[in-house]
């Protein structure tokens, strides 16, 4: 039993076939890292920022990550990506869907822009409504007792002064993700959420214009836990928890990882 143990806990995913959607950059790249030094046989990269992602396969190693163009807004893109990889690869273990975007605008409720409103649920809600769909076929037509991972908020879990589209489509991610880890239950896959607060990443470091030091700065006041600044990593580590066997019995969580984020703010 103490061998079992420590194996597992050296190697989690071995022989783990796993696709991670916005896997080019930011909490997506780091999984994908993550996902692959924990023994993933294979870790398919989907995402639209092409340059990136063959970079990010390359500093990874071919042999154990692959890149795949994929807009999740396109549902036809999706289930491409979900059957090519099960083609190749024989199954699909673990689903990251993890591909978001944030509006260009503030987005209050009395100034909403609804073409941005209509491209931040195409990507936010439907194509991750589409990738979790996929999955879930895939899983049940080859009897794979997979999880799922959706990336939400902490914005799914309370208002906020503006980003209404943006809250809005993350509580959308959260009632996702509790249908279906209902729905899922009976083939044993497991679906689950992680809910990061803010960090510094490529998108929102983009979006608000800063640095990456900058960024950490900006989001470290939202957070009560001292000491530490949240990282992609801290988010990866999260979501190799519930794709990992140590977490077998886990579903329908929203996994919070905000350094008890402070409302008050």
């Amino acid at each position: 039993m103490a061998e079992s143990i420590l194996t597992n806990s050296g190697l989690r995913l071995t022989d783990k076939v796993a696709i991670v959607t916005g896997g080019a950059s930011g909490i997506g790249e780091a999984t994908a890292r993550v996902f692959a030094d924990q023994g993933a046989r294979m870790v398919v990269i989907a995402d639209i920022q092409d340059e990136l992602g063959n970079q990010v396969v390359a500093s990874i190693g071919t042999h154990r990550c692959t890149y795949v163009h994929c807009d999740v807004a396109d549902e036809d893109q999706v289930q491409n990506l979900v059957q090519s990889t099960v083609n190749v690869y024989g199954k699909l273990d673990i689903m990251f869907s993890n591909a978001g975007i944030l509006s260009p605008s503030d987005q209050t409720v009395t100034e909403l822009d609804m073409s941005q409103f209509d491209r931040l649920f195409a990507v936010n809600v439907r194509g991750m409504a589409a990738c979790v769909k996929h999955a879930a076929r895939a899983m049940v037509e080859r009897s794979v007792r997979g999880s799922i991972v959706c990336t939400a908020s902490v914005a799914g879990s309370h208002g906020g002064v503006k980003s209404t589209d943006y809250t809005m489509s993350k509580h959308a991610v959260l009632g996702l993700m509790r249908s279906a880890s209902v729905q899922l239950a009976v083939h044993g896959i497991r679906v689950n959420c992680v809910s990061p607060t803010g960090l510094a990443t490529p998108l929102t470091c983009k979006k608000k214009g800063m640095s990456e030091e900058k960024v950490k700065e900006f989001y470290a006041q939202n957070a009560r836990l001292q000491g530490v600044v949240l990282t992609p990593k801290h988010v990866a580590d999260a979501v190799l928890f519930l794709v990992s066997n140590e977490s077998e019995f886990v579903t329908s969580l929203d996994l919070r990882v905000d350094g008890c984020f402070n409302y008050g703010r």
